[in-house]
């Protein structure tokens, strides 16, 4: 995947930010609370997006689920002057309830849309890194395996094929947005 240089920066950043988040002085995992913590203050927060979007960012680290990965894989090439609209991304995330509370704050600030599109490919990249949105593609090892066990083999099939849909259905939808289509 190629990344903007605008996503380039930022994933680095982001990332650690997050490792920053995760441990105390002692070593201790802290994540959860300082993740709490900063979605308690969320709404100070908000004069940072603009020029530190990494730093607020986190407050909807593991919040937002991705309906369409091939639309936040494309999006995360692009750079924020190229970005649709956030109307014309809405259903390709989800939020937790807790999440859409924060979403509501944004989308109050002047380039609230611009750093929503910023959080959840920021997201969707740590994911993917992280293995949360692997694309796994079964080996032959895999198929002996299934053979073995039953239904598994014709239900990665069907997952296969399911992703390809999305994945069609993400390069329509981003090329009906004005992006190139991506061979």
């Amino acid at each position: 995947m190629r990344l903007s240089h605008y996503f380039d920066d930022l994933n680095k950043a982001y990332r650690a930010e997050i490792e920053d988040l995760q441990t105390d002085s002692e070593g201790n995992n802290v994540l959860a609370a300082r993740l709490k913590d900063k979605r308690t203050q969320f709404a100070q927060l908000m004069p940072m997006i603009e020029f530190a979007p990494e730093m607020v960012a986190p407050a909807f680290h593991g919040g937002i689920s991705f309906t369409n990965p091939q639309v936040m894989a494309m999006l995360s090439s692009v750079e924020p002057e190229e970005f649709p609209a956030w109307s014309d991304l809405i259903q390709t995330v989800q939020f937790d309830a807790w999440a859409e509370k924060l979403v509501a704050i944004v989308l109050q600030e002047r380039n609230g849309e611009r750093f929503l599109i910023t959080t959840i490919c920021l997201e969707y990249l740590f994911g993917k890194t992280s293995g949360k949105y692997s694309d796994h593609h079964p080996s032959t090892t895999d198929a002996a395996d299934d053979e073995e066990s039953g239904n598994e083999g014709r239900e990665r099939e069907e997952n296969d094929e399911e992703e390809k849909d999305l994945d069609e259905a993400g390069a329509d939808w981003m090329a009906e947005q004005g992006f190139d289509r991506r061979e």
